[in-house]
Formats: structure tokens, C-alpha cells, sequence
């Protein structure tokens, strides 16, 4: 679906903030974006649906290059930014005015999805609160129906319940022929809704791999196993002690992403990194 190929963009050539970047993005998943601030989370999205334009590379959408908008991307395309603006119309009056670009739009779904999320119908749009015209965009967003749904921290602004219905209406519309991208910051807010991490971190990708891969492949181990040698990455929690080992009993663990991003973005993940890159690459037993 969405092929990034040696990828260098910056707002300034002398000061690049992405260098030879490659990505690939498929139908079917729901990517969680992760990364710190200022790590270019937002601007890769841009680049990734045409509002951005690289200096070299390539940006594809179905093998059309995002940065062309060609109708036949966008009607298929809906990317959410983290701040919005809506006008002074009603639910009622924006769907008149903006559902005829989404050949897949559908109605229904969108109320279903504003009652799920507590919208109130019949006010202005630009009345409601941040949290209210959040929760609007989200609901539409999902009702375009489109094959490519980009969204950039869009729990920002919801309060603990909203987040709650938010990931349960996301999970249910996902299917095998749409491809879900979030980028957040607020990784606890996404554990139980991705199912594919992605982490930006100095200019690269350095991580693309499903949950249940990781699971496979590393122990997320707690209290005196986590003092024990060879782990990749140590810590503390309210558990006490934590770290990341290497998966040695082929036992499900449950990842800890919050933890996984602060290992892959510390100084000392050389190891980790490795053998990441060395098990993707291993042949199949």
C-alpha cells in the first residue's frame, strides 16, 4: 500500500532530518507510529500522503507518488492531523459538503460512530470543544471508508473514556483491505489496539514488526529474572525490576511497548537492534 524508498527530506538541505529512509506499509494492519518529539513523526506522515515533498526518494501509494494528490489516491486517502478547525456547519451540513469526496462514505456508519463517541448533533461544529470536534473528525474519518486512513496523535484531547470507545471503534473497522497509520506519543493509549510498531529514531526507521513477532522473539521478565546476565535493555517499574531478553523458551510474552520504545532509543540498544535485524532475516525453520 504505502512504499517509502530511500527517503531524504528536511525543511533546509543543509539540515536533513530524514537520510536514505525506507518504510513499507501494507493492507490489512493498524501501525502504531512511535517516536520522540522532534523525531519527524508528523512530518513523515506528510510526506507519506503528499503534503510534503522530498528531496530524493520516492513516496508511493499503490505505486502512485503520494506527492502528485492524483484524485484517484485521495478519493482512497483521509489523513487526520493532530490539531483541527471545523466550521460553522452541522454534522449534517459538513457530510453535504465534504462526503462526495469518499466514494465509500457511508452515513450510518458515521452516526454510529458520533453516538459511540457521545457527539451531540444539531450545534455548530465550531462551537463544540477541542475534545468534541476531535471525536467528530475521528467518527468521519472512519465512515470515508477510505483504504488508507492516516491519523497524527489523535487521542490528544480525549478524556479516559473517549480513548476507551475510540479504540474499540478503530479496531472494528479495521479490515483486510484498509491500512490503519497512528502516529502518538502516548504509547499506553495504543498497547492494546496495534497490531504492527513502528519507531522512528535518528533519522530512521529503526524498528517495522508485528506484536506478535516481538513476542516471539523477546521476554519482557520482571523481579529477579530481570538482574539476571544477557539482557538487552534493563530498567525500573512499580514492579520493581524489568528487562528485555532474548526469547530463549519460545513462551508468549507480553510486549511492553512503552518499555521496547525506551530500549530502542537509548544509547546502549546496539544489541537489541541486532538481533532484531538478525532474527527478521533468518530463514524459517
Amino acid at each position: 500500500m504505502v512504499r517509502i524508498r530511500n527517503l531524504h527530506f528536511g525543511y533546509s538541505r543543509r539540515v536533513p532530518l530524514f537520510q536514505n529512509l525506507n518504510l513499507a506499509l501494507d493492507r490489512g494492519h493498524i501501525y502504531g507510529l512511535l517516536g520522540k518529539n522532534g523525531a519527524g513523526k508528523t512530518t513523515l506522515l506528510k510526506n507519506m500522503v503528499g503534503l510534503a515533498f522530498p528531496l530524493a526518494g520516492t513516496c508511493l501509494i499503490d505505486d502512485q507518488p503520494a506527492a502528485e494528490r492524483r484524485p484517484m489516491v485521495l478519493e482512497d486517502l483521509f489523513f487526520l492531523p493532530e490539531e483541527v478547525q471545523l466550521p460553522a456547519l452541522t454534522a449534517e451540513q459538513f457530510v453535504a459538503h465534504t462526503a462526495g469526496f469518499y466514494p465509500r462514505f457511508n452515513a450510518e456508519q458515521l452516526y454510529e460512530y458520533l453516538r459511540g463517541l457521545e457527539v451531540p448533533l444539531g450545534a455548530k461544529l465550531n462551537k463544540f470543544s477541542h475534545g468534541q470536534q476531535k471525536k467528530f473528525m475521528i467518527a468521519f474519518a472512519l465512515a470515508t471508508n477510505t483504504g488508507l486512513l492516516v491519523l497524527d496523535e489523535p487521542t490528544n484531547g480525549l478524556d479516559i473514556p473517549s480513548k476507551v470507545q475510540f479504540r474499540k471503534i478503530l479496531a472494528s473497522a479495521l479490515s483486510e483491505e484498509r491500512c490503519m497509520i497512528i502516529s502518538t506519543h502516548q504509547v499506553r493509549d495504543l498497547e492494546s489496539l496495534i497490531d504492527t510498531v513502528v519507531v522512528v529514531h535518528n533519522r530512521e526507521i529503526v524498528l517495522n514488526e508485528e506484536i506478535d513477532q516481538l513476542a516471539e522473539r523477546l521476554a519482557f521478565v520482571t523481579g529477579a529474572a530481570a538482574e539476571a546476565p544477557g539482557a538487552f535493555y534493563t530498567g525500573m517499574s512499580v514492579r520493581g525490576p524489568v528487562a528485555i531478553r532474548p526469547n530463549e523458551t519460545g513462551a508468549y510474552s507480553r510486549v511492553d511497548l512503552e518499555f521496547l520504545f525506551n530500549a530502542l532509543t537509548t544509547e546502549s540498544s546496539a544489541a537489541l537492534h541486532t538481533y532484531l535485524n538478525q532474527s527478521r532475516h533468518e530463514p524459517a525453520q
